[in-house]
Order: C-alpha cells, then sequence, then structure tokens
C-alpha cells in the first residue's frame, strides 16, 4: 500500500484523483490533502471520507473555519496547517507518492520538498518544472522521481516504455488547437473572455483553460516535455488534433510511431501517477471501436498562435526565461478576464516581457530565491507594460 500526499485535492486534478484512490482502498492511503480554501466544506469531507492524518490551506485565515468544518464532519483530530508555506510543510513530509495539482508557480516550493524528500512526484503542476528547471531536475537526480500526470506527457511516458532512449527520434505532442482552432489572428482580434473559457472537451480552471485558448498551455508542455526527457526543442513537434483521443507520440529512429489513445479524460494519467509503473484495474472505459470515427490532425498555425514558437525560444535561452514566460502570462490572463486588455494582448505582452527580460541579461536561476525574484519581476513587468496599453 502506498501513502499518498494529495496537494490541490479540491480541484480538477485532485478530486479525480480522489476518487481513483476511493475506488482502490487497498492500494493506497491519503497522509494529508491541501488546497486553496476556496471549498473549505469539501476539503473538509474529502479529509473524513479518507481518514488524512493532516490538511493545509494557503488561506491563512481559512484555519478556525476549517477546523469548525472537520469537527462537523467527524474528523476532529486532523491537523490542521495554514498559510502559504503549508503546502511546502505537508509535501516534504515523505509520503511514498505527492501528486501537485496546484495551478502556477506558487507549485514551485511544494514540488522541491516531495523529491528532497524522495517522494515520487506525480505532477501535475507543469509550471514548477518549467519555471523551476535545473532546479527541480537537480532534485530528481539527488533523490526522487517525477511521473508526469498531464495527458500529453503521460501518453510519451508510456509510449517511451517502447524503446531504448537512443532510438527516439522525436516526440509528437498533441494539441486540441482550443475553442478557436482555425481561427486566423485577425479572427481572434474581438474574441471575449466567455468565449475563451468555452474548452472543447475540458472543464478545467481560468488561468489552464485561457491558456489553451491562447496555446500557451502548449507551449509550456513543449518546455516540460524538453525537461523531463532530455529531447532537444527541434526534436519537439506539436500537432493539433482536435479529438484529443490520442494524447501524444513518439517517433523512433526506424521510421515507426507509437501513439497512446484513450478518451479525453483525466482519469487514467492520474491514476499512473499514482501507481506507476503498474495500472490500475478498470481506470476508465476503453475507445469503443464498434463506432466510426474520423480523428483529424492539423499543422499549428504559429501566425495565429505564437505563443508556442515564443516557449520554445524562451525555453532555449533557459535560464530564468521560462519563469518570466510563465509569471507574465498569468498576470495577463487576469487582466483579459478584467476586461482590461484583448485576447491577442496576452501573447503580445508576454513576448514583450520576455524580450526586456532577455535584453537585461536574465536572472539567477540557481536558487529558488533566484527564480522567484524572476518571477516577481516579471509580474510587476507585465502590469507596467499593461496599465500603458
Amino acid at each position: 500500500m502506498r501513502s499518498v500526499t494529495l496537494l490541490g485535492s479540491t480541484g480538477s486534478i485532485g478530486t479525480q484523483a480522489v476518487d481513483v484512490v476511493g475506488r482502490n482502498p487497498d492500494r493506497f492511503r491519503v497522509d494529508a490533502l491541501t488546497a486553496g480554501g476556496t471549498d473549505l466544506p469539501l476539503l473538509a469531507r474529502q479529509a473524513a471520507d479518507l481518514g488524512v492524518r493532516a490538511v493545509a490551506v494557503a488561506d491563512h485565515a481559512a484555519g478556525p473555519a476549517l477546523t469548525a468544518l472537520l469537527r462537523e464532519a467527524g474528523a476532529a483530530g486532523v491537523e490542521v496547517l495554514t498559510g502559504p508555506d503549508a503546502a511546502t510543510e505537508l509535501a516534504g513530509r515523505g509520503s511514498d507518492v505527492v501528486l501537485n495539482g496546484i495551478t502556477g508557480s506558487v507549485g514551485l516550493r511544494p514540488t522541491l520538498a516531495a523529491l528532497e524528500a524522495g517522494s515520487t512526484l506525480a505532477l501535475a503542476n507543469k509550471e514548477s518544472l518549467v519555471v523551476g528547471g535545473e532546479l527541480v531536475k537537480k532534485a530528481v537526480r539527488h533523490a526522487g522521481q517525477i511521473v508526469p500526470v498531464d495527458s500529453e506527457h503521460s501518453a510519451i511516458a508510456q509510449a517511451l516504455r517502447s524503446g531504448a532512449p537512443a532510438e527516439v527520434r522525436r516526440l509528437v505532442v498533441t494539441a486540441s488547437g482550443g475553442p478557436f482552432r482555425g481561427r486566423s489572428r485577425d479572427e481572434l482580434r474581438d474574441v471575449t473572455p466567455a468565449q475563451a473559457l468555452r474548452h472543447p472537451n475540458f472543464a478545467m480552471g481560468r488561468v489552464v483553460t485561457t491558456n489553451s485558448a491562447t496555446l500557451v498551455n502548449k507551449g509550456l508542455e513543449v518546455i516540460e516535455a524538453h525537461l523531463l526527457f532530455d529531447l532537444p526543442f527541434d526534436a519537439i513537434d506539436v500537432v493539433v488534433h482536435p479529438q484529443q483521443m490520442i494524447h501524444s507520440m513518439v517517433e523512433f529512429v526506424d521510421g515507426s510511431t507509437l501513439a497512446q489513445a484513450g478518451p479525453p479524460r483525466m482519469l487514467v494519467p492520474i491514476a499512473l501517477g499514482l501507481s506507476w509503473p503498474d495500472r490500475l484495474p478498470d481506470v476508465d472505459v476503453g475507445i469503443d471501436w464498434t463506432q466510426a470515427a474520423t480523428w483529424e490532425f492539423v499543422p499549428l498555425d504559429d501566425d495565429a498562435f505564437p505563443a508556442v514558437r515564443l516557449a520554445r525560444q524562451v525555453g532555449e535561452a533557459g535560464g530564468t526565461h521560462p519563469a518570466v514566460y510563465n509569471a507574465a502570462n498569468e498576470v495577463c490572463v487576469d487582466a483579459f478576464h478584467d476586461g482590461a486588455i484583448g485576447f491577442l494582448d496576452i501573447v503580445d505582452t508576454v513576448a514583450a516581457v520576455v524580450e526586456e527580460h532577455a535584453a537585461a541579461g536574465g536572472g539567477d536561476a540557481g536558487s529558488v530565491e533566484g527564480v522567484l525574484a524572476a518571477d516577481a519581476w516579471a509580474r510587476t513587468r507585465a502590469a507596467e507594460v499593461l496599465a500603458r496599453r
């Protein structure tokens, strides 16, 4: 039986992970849960149902309310931690598996804590790897292991089990294309926040859904693939696959390509993140091959969606450039949903901030403090650039 800590247990990834462990009580014991604090009743119910030892919320003021809810749910003895460092504290307590389902660069310290404690890190928080770069890879080399939970990287990890590293020619990361697939740049000028949140296949949070619409999410995934699988950026392709039945592919040196296929849901990647390298039975239903279906593959339009091209440049530059890319984007997404900027302004502003960072010579990527300083600079600078628009 594996002990598990779930970071972000009330979010999309976290609630599905709770479902997986709940259906496999002989395989997993959940030690701890963390959440931002926006849904305390759900967190309390999860803690009571799973019999956890500790819970944490990022909102320090939420502590008394959570304690009361835990008491009502019959879990009065559960330890309650609060504040911005609470998730890091629980992540570093040495569970066999730590699933990081937090959104954004705030997941970096918990990621490092889990790896430094020797836990297997089931990573859905791609931002922590993108932002942390070599810091995270160093922690992996010294102590821990990362199992990717993003469906694309889980698919690649599964396909890579069929060949040696030297036999890999390239990775092909699939993208849904988001709600604006097929539109030209001019046709994207007047899209609204509500339209950007209408993802064709997945129900996700505001930031991730918007990133899927701009394809910033796919840019982050390209950087993530480079860091996870040690392939150069020119060996990582992106192809638009609207149905999202094939989650990604690996091309080998002999010309063969292995694709991992399944319904456009996250249950299998989450389950594999918890149980790797073993597979759990009946996690999801398979594809119904008795029904006729057509799967499309379309080249990415870099002119309409320049976020992936920019991410490649940022990834090649390395250092703190990926942290700046991610942080500036988060500020721009908020501004877009506040009605302060247009859809195209998101990536255009990110590009301007990244260019300024590069001109200044970048920042210190050798420490968490240096990376987070670059993150903070990018947020401030993005806000200043947006204020002039």
